[in-house]
């Protein structure tokens, strides 16, 4: 599955990294790479940058230190393992962002689906495992939430034997995903609390999150017990997280470290620029806190 299609090309990491700092007031440029902190497990969504070809943008993942990639399936795994780097977020056992576990008619599909891909991950030495609600198609949340409750239910005993936690996408339906249900946080909590599993969470995306409802420090610090993985994105427009869309990242960053959170937070922006790799070590270097 694939989210969009965009113009990119494959350029060195090093201009990013000496950029990076002279956002947001920094009084100077690096002279060179800067080793990142730490503190946050970075992470990128390999589909910002599909047309660099996945062994060459591997390449520059290592390049910036970030040890992860976000959003590649079983056929990607073998390349991953030869850059060293983990996929902090599989996906391929979904049908598609409309079509999820709100509608019992794709039920027996999705149930085939992680009942094969959840051996996979984990056997792959991953943890994560993307899914969706789907569409409401005058459904209401109510009934597509017991509906998730029925279908997750039935894969849930084969995370929870393989250790591989199943993470539900918020998604904006303002802007991006007309319709998609589970589209505020306090749906998606309600979820989690019905389902009531540790292999069961929300990848609390603070691009669309903050279309759909703002505020988002505070969730997450109120919900941080339900998220389970981090997208970024600047708004308006899913650009660069820089001084040119209104979310301060480095707060945003500091208060995920602050509820301990020791998963990934992975870049998902869409570069406007030129040079896309020096766009992404920006944004790595603003959420390095």
């Amino acid at each position: 599955m694939k989210r969009r299609h965009f113009l990119g090309t494959s350029i060195a990491a090093s201009a990013g990294i000496m950029a990076y700092q002279n956002v947001y007031g920094a009084a100077e440029k690096p002279s060179g790479f800067q080793k990142l902190k730490g503190n946050i497990n970075h992470s990128a969504c390999y589909w910002c940058y599909e047309t660099i070809p996945l062994d060459t943008f591997l390449g520059e993942l290592v390049k910036l230190g970030v040890k992860a990639i976000d959003l590649v399936g079983p056929e990607d795994w073998p390349l991953l393992r030869k850059h060293g780097i983990h996929a902090s977020m599989c996906w391929g056992a979904e049908i598609s962002l409309t079509e999820g576990f709100n509608d019992p008619a794709y039920h027996s599909e999705l149930v085939k689906r992680y009942t094969e891909m959840i051996p996979k991950v984990a056997a792959a030495g991953y943890t994560n495992l993307i899914c969706f609600s789907g569409n409401r198609r005058g459904m209401p949340d109510e009934l597509g939430l017991a509906h998730c409750v029925e279908g997750l239910s039935r894969v849930l005993p084969i995370a929870e034997e393989h250790g591989v936690i199943l993470q539900m996408e918020l998604l904006n339906s303002k802007v991006d995903h007309k319709d998609y249900m589970c589209d505020h946080t306090a749906w998606g909590v309600a979820l989690c609390k019905a389902l009531g599993s540790d292999n069961f969470k929300l990848l609390y995306d603070i691009y669309h999150m903050q279309i759909m409802e703002g505020d988002v420090i505070r969730n997450i610090r109120e919900n941080q017990d339900y998220i389970g993985h981090y997208h970024t994105g600047g708004n308006p427009g899913r650009h660069e997280i820089d001084e040119t869309q209104e979310l301060y990242y480095p707060a945003i960053m500091r208060a995920i470290l602050e509820t301990g959170f020791k998963g990934h937070v992975a870049q998902e922006f869409i570069p406007s620029r030129e040079d896309k790799i020096a766009s992404l070590a920006q944004g790595i270097g603003i959420c390095d806190v």
